[in-house]
């Protein structure tokens, strides 16, 4: 499988990151969707798994329902969509490039964040409450106890937890992108994908569909919600762009521009010798 090393790597996701802040409007709303309903369906399905398994099997309950959650990020990175805890690590690369302004990457972030909520929405109310996939039971004991527990958690508890996340999922990013196999993709988003679900980090997006989900069954307000958003959303934004994006731009990248710099600053032509110098 072809895999393209760190600096090669930053390179690409630079360049993406260049890219994605030039979407047209209706591109980055109708990407944006495609991604909150991908990773929704991804948390449905896990949710369809884990909820019919006996409470003796806690373990390998959140094994099966972590190895199927990775479906939706493989869906919005191979079939095409546009997520907010990916562009918190792409984008950030490209203004640490000097590529994109600041304000470039934050009105990025809102669009997508914005329509990511449309699709995890649609599928929580359409699929989840309409269909009732998420509030016949077993489901919807499941659904609740897992929305009970994030929204249970100290704004600190859930901003560490964010932070947590998106450090993984943007590593199965960075993953995704080193590779130029479609099998290498798939298993280097899996594994780091699988992890945080495993672990029981809080995903904003992931959030988007199971808490108003719950909502929607007659459980919790919007006001708990929101009170959950904010933390897990500003965890995610420091887990991709501090813990990736920072972090590697500093070791591969930040010392080789001064480099370059300090080169082109001191490669003048030498003089001509003079006749009869040695």
């Amino acid at each position: 499988m072809a895999y393209r090393n760190s600096e090669k790597n930053i390179e690409k996701i630079v360049e993406t990151g260049v890219y994605k802040t030039t979407y047209p409007f209706l591109k980055i709303l109708i990407l944006g969707f495609q991604a909150g309903a991908f990773i929704a369906l991804g948390y449905l399905l896990s949710i369809r798994m884990t909820a019919v398994l006996p409470e003796s099997l806690t373990g390998l309950s959140s094994l099966v329902g972590a190895s199927v959650f990775p479906i939706g990020l493989i869906l919005t990175l191979l079939v095409g969509g546009e997520l907010l805890t990916g562009n918190m690590m792409a984008v950030p690369f490209a203004r640490l490039a000097h590529r994109v302004q600041l304000r470039k990457v934050f009105s990025n972030w809102a669009l997508v964040a914005m329509s990511n909520f449309m699709g995890a929405i649609f599928i929580a109310y359409f699929f989840g409450h309409i269909v009732g996939l998420t509030e016949t039971a077993p489901y919807m004991a499941e659904t609740v106890s897992i929305a009970e527990h994030k929204l249970e958690a100290t704004f600190l508890q859930a901003f560490i937890s964010g932070i947590g996340c998106n450090w993984l999922v943007a590593a199965a990013v960075w993953l995704c992108y080193s590779s130029d196999d479609l099998i290498g993709k798939m298993v280097g988003i899996w594994f780091p994908t699988m992890a945080f679900v495993a672990l029981g980090f809080q995903h904003v997006v992931a959030n988007m569909f199971v808490i108003p989900a719950a909502i929607f069954a007659g459980h919790f307000t919007w006001i708990e919600y929101i009170g959950n958003f904010f933390p897990v959303l500003l965890g995610n934004a420091v887990g991709g762009s501090v813990f990736i994006a920072g972090a590697y731009w500093h070791a591969y990248k930040k010392n080789d521009i001064h480099l370059k710099k300090k080169q082109s600053a001191t490669s003048y032509p030498q003089p001509l010798a003079k006749t009869g110098e040695q």
